[in-house]
């Protein structure tokens, strides 16, 4: 088996994978670094993101109002020394991608400009229009290329986390241009491989969001921490599920049902005063605002639509100058997807599913329990977010503790030697044929990828949505069992070796099985309602039993859950009110 030698190995070309291969390139320019991605890196999901990245930068706000909004935001669930990190951290990071070329949008007075985002009890989140995701890609993928020392590794597909000497080695991957399985070594590893959000049916995530990185930390003994706190985002698009930016309400959007009446003011969000009014409203945080949606539906007062039922998002009252200048990608969009222009028209959106609070489990510098395995973006969980993330935090996250992530992973590499690499490649050589007899070669097999894995997005919108009960999640555990058996009998029709995307499908399902498994347990045990976790049979919030995150292994059956505690420093648990 052919292999590479790397000292430090990044896998994911995102914003998290990219921000650590700066600080590596930057800071530690004598070590080997290399950068791993199942697609060209300006296709990560990063690029994707609208509305803006959270960092203190106005005269009247503060860090510590800063971490209260997060930590209040969490639910209490939030670490809050990972919180007060990032929010110290947070500044510097955006001023650094200010003087590499990232170009925020400004003020008439040449300062930068921020906008309101929900939970934010002032406006700090910094925006380059609507296309925030794509100038902060662009710019950091621009400025990893002028290392020498980064190799690239495009188009592959990582299978399994390669452990011997009882620390991570490096990984076996697949190289979709040639079929062929590689040995990648390295004395550390950072995963930065994004979310799970194909896990449902309604989704902004792109296709590439399969939870990979989640699954081969679980399959190498790492347990998933908080994966029952699942973010349904208030306002997607009908039908393909496509994100229209918190950004729309931030710059004075408002959501109405079929009577053209603001309804969040029903649900404990506020009054609607004159705008600007933060904190209130339609600047709720994203659980309240997708739970507010859940009840008008069941009165009935949502309006009936080709893909469901939805409510309006109107800016008219913005005006076409300011939609043009603000929010040019939501009218690019709502124009192509949805057939309508909002400068006359409301947008039609509902909730779809954005992002997963919970993920690998890592410490304050992203290192999991497996030695030389590290983790940063939303494929781990930091605890930064707890229960639910407020909106705008996620793009800092991927600067903060990128950046942090590289320097633990880079001290690792140095304080470590690399153990005999046929010892490793060992490891890593069954992969191959697993993979052919599995899949390429395999018979007889009667199950599609695409009838399991519809099955697999119905039961966990339908058991594990906005809103679960006992019943719906055991229901869920049920069918997320059976479909892992029936995942053993799949059959692929393309035995083709080079970009054979049936292939990836299956693998890409596979790791689906597994962190679904592990999202419907960790549920399923949780039985309090808090943040994006809500259970109509356990209403209230139990800091007394659940003011703890969960923690899922694998086993051969089902996940064993166990708990550990959040860590609290300044903020005791209090209500988390909004809108007063």
């Amino acid at each position: 088996m052919e292999s590479h030698e790397h000292d430090v190995l990044i896998i994911g070309g995102g914003g998290a994978g990219l921000r650590a291969a700066i600080e590596l390139g930057e800071s530690y320019p004598q070590l080997r670094i290399a950068v791993l991605s199942k697609v060209y890196p300006m296709r990560s999901h990063t690029v994707a993101a609208e509305g803006g990245a959270a960092a203190v930068t106005k005269a009247n706000d503060s860090l510590d109002r800063h971490a209260y909004d997060t930590v209040s935001g969490s639910d209490w669930l939030g670490d809050q020394d990972v919180i007060e990190v990032f929010v110290k951290e947070a500044p510097g990071e955006m001023v650094r991608l200010e003087h590499w070329g990232c170009p925020w949008s400004r003020e008439p007075d040449g300062h930068v400009a921020v906008r309101p985002f929900g939970g934010m009890q002032i406006e700090r989140t910094w925006f380059a229009a609507d296309k925030t995701g794509f100038h902060m890609l662009h710019t950091l993928y621009q400025t990893a290329l002028k290392f020498t020392s980064i190799k690239w590794y495009d188009e592959y597909f990582v299978t399994k986390i390669l452990v011997e000497d009882g620390r991570c080695q490096g990984v076996a991957a697949i190289e979709m241009l040639t079929g062929q399985v590689y040995a990648l070594l390295a004395r550390s590893v950072i995963l930065c491989t994004g979310g799970a959000g194909r896990l449902f049916p309604f989704t902004t995530n792109g296709a590439i969001k399969t939870g990979d990185g989640m699954a081969l930390a679980y399959r190498a003994g790492v347990p998933l921490k908080d994966m029952e706190f699942v973010q349904y985002h208030p306002t997607g698009l009908p039908g393909t599920g496509i994100l229209i930016t918190e950004a729309a309400r931030g710059e004075g959007g408002i959501l109405v049902n079929k009577d053209g009446y603001r309804y969040l003011q029903d649900y404990g969000l506020g009054p609607p005063d004159p705008w600007p009014r933060l904190r209130a409203m339609e600047l709720g945080p994203r659980d309240r605002l997708s739970q507010a949606f859940a009840h008008e539906d069941a009165k009935g007062r949502t309006i009936p639509g080709p893909y469901g039922t939805v409510v309006h998002l109107d800016v008219r009252h913005l005006g076409e100058a300011k939609i043009n200048k603000k929010l040019p990608f939501v009218r690019e969009l709502a124009t192509n997807y949805a057939g309508i222009d909002p400068v006359r028209e409301p947008i039609p959106v509902r909730p779809v599913v954005h992002y997963m609070m919970g993920g690998v489990d890592t410490n304050i510098n992203a290192a999991t329990v497996l030695p030389g395995l590290f983790a940063a973006g939303e494929c781990a969980c930091l605890s930064l977010n707890g229960s639910n993330r407020l909106g705008s935090n996620s793009l800092t996250e991927l600067l903060v503790f990128g950046r942090r992530a590289a320097r633990a992973a880079a001290q690792f590499a140095l304080g470590h030697q690399r153990v005999a690499s046929e010892a490793v490649k060992l490891q890593a050589q069954p992969e191959q044929q697993r993979i052919a007899s599995n899949f390429i070669r395999k018979q007889g097999g009667t199950e599609r990828i695409a009838t399991v894995r519809q099955e697999m997005t119905k039961a966990l919108e339908s058991g594990a949505g906005i809103y679960r009960t006992e019943e719906s999640l055991r229901k869920t555990c049920s069918t997320i069992a059976r479909l892992k058996e029936r995942f053993q009998n799949i059959q692929l029709d393309d035995r083709s070796v080079s970009f054979n995307t049936e292939l990836m499908s299956a693998l890409e399902l596979e790791f689906m099985l597994d962190v679904a498994q592990a999202l419907a347990h960790s549920a399923l045990r949780r039985t309090e309602s808090r943040g994006s976790h809500q259970r109509t049979d356990y209403p209230a919030r139990d800091d007394k039993n659940f003011l703890k995150h969960s923690l899922a292994f694998r086993t051969d059956g089902e996940p064993r859950i166990e708990y550990k505690d959040v860590v609290i420093t300044r903020w005791p648990p209090g209500e988390r009110v909004y809108g007063k």
